[in-house]
């Protein structure tokens, strides 16, 4: 009973992407890679709206938040996968596994929050531009913020405490590359019937009521559209939303995608590969997204490249 008791784990063994010592160094390079432009693209962009006056409004203030919320996501999975990868180890503390769990699912509620409240304020935008800025005070935009800091926060907690009460085997392993909170409950020696009921309730919760508000905000600024008889008047309206519903289509997109391809395909190995679109891929994407179809981000970005030349 002793190897099965959570109090002597120490340590569980993260399988990766492949078991081939062949595709290691390719599989090094890619991510270390797309995690330098990811980190990257979104300091570019934090940079730029902190920088540039003109991009001290709320749907910057939101977008600086997501870039910087984005470097965090990847932070917490891609180090420790590269660190193993050069190491050859496989191994990730057991205290490691769940803090890499409790950020991570932080993190990635924090991104379906901000775009929830992205979609918000380019709500009140289109629909209601006269009281924009009274609706869209800084003290209303940084409370959205800290509530969705506190409820994801709250959210990772509960999942890490009932987490802990459960029992593993000594050198369990766990198929993925990083500790995600299914693949953990599946290796689990011990009953995790409460555990899965709460994961299920939370992750309903948490989507259906951030992709319901999203839906209704853009349901209401494609009917003030309608009503708006100049062409020219309506693309411009709806531009500023293109980007943001771009980023939606991508975030969503890719996760839907990989919990219908674990559906489809019980592979573990395969729920691993398809993760990566949204935990590396989406983040890496989004301020290339921002930076290329947003005319004022364009700008402030090559303001600060350019004032960055002129110092060297």
């Amino acid at each position: 009973m002793a190897a099965e008791n959570h109090t002597e784990i120490s340590e569980f063994l993260l399988l990766g992407l492949s078991d081939d010592p062949e595709l290691q160094p390719f599989i090094y390079g890619l991510f270390l890679s797309m995690y330098l432009v990811t980190v990257l693209g979104n300091l570019l962009i934090i940079l730029a709206v902190s920088s540039d006056a003109h991009l001290h409004t709320p749907m910057y203030f939101f977008l600086s938040n997501l870039s910087l919320v984005d470097i965090c996501f990847t932070s917490t999975t891609i180090p420790k996968m590269l660190v193993n990868i050069d190491t050859h180890s496989k191994v990730i503390s057991y205290m490691g596994c769940l803090t890499q769990m409790y950020f991570f699912m932080i993190f990635a509620g924090l991104d379906n929050f901000l775009l929830t409240v992205m979609a918000y304020d380019r709500f009140v935008a289109i629909c209601h531009p006269l009281h924009y800025t009274v609706i869209m005070n800084p003290c209303l935009c940084a409370l959205l913020v800290l509530m969705s800091w506190f409820i994801m926060s709250l959210v990772a907690l509960v999942h890490v405490l009932l987490i802990m009460r459960l029992t593993f085997s000594l050198e369990t392993e766990i198929p993925h590359f990083f500790c995600e909170l299914a693949q953990v409950l599946k290796v689990a020696s011990s009953d995790t019937h409460i555990n899965n009921i709460c994961l299920y309730v939370l992750a309903v919760l948490l989507g259906v009521f951030p992709i319901t508000g999203i839906l209704y905000s853009y349901s209401k600024i494609v009917s003030s559209l309608m009503r708006i008889s100049s062409i020219a008047n309506k693309y411009k309206a709806f531009s500023t939303c293109g980007s943001h519903l771009c980023v939606v289509c991508l975030f969503y997109g890719t996760v839907l995608g990989v919990y219908l391809s674990s559906a489809v395909t019980p592979s573990s190995q395969s729920s691993a590969i398809a993760s990566v679109m949204y935990t590396v891929v989406t983040p890496m994407l989004n301020p290339f997204i921002y930076s290329l179809r947003n005319k004022d981000v364009k700008g402030a970005l090559g303001r600060l490249l350019s004032r960055a030349a002129s110092c060297l």
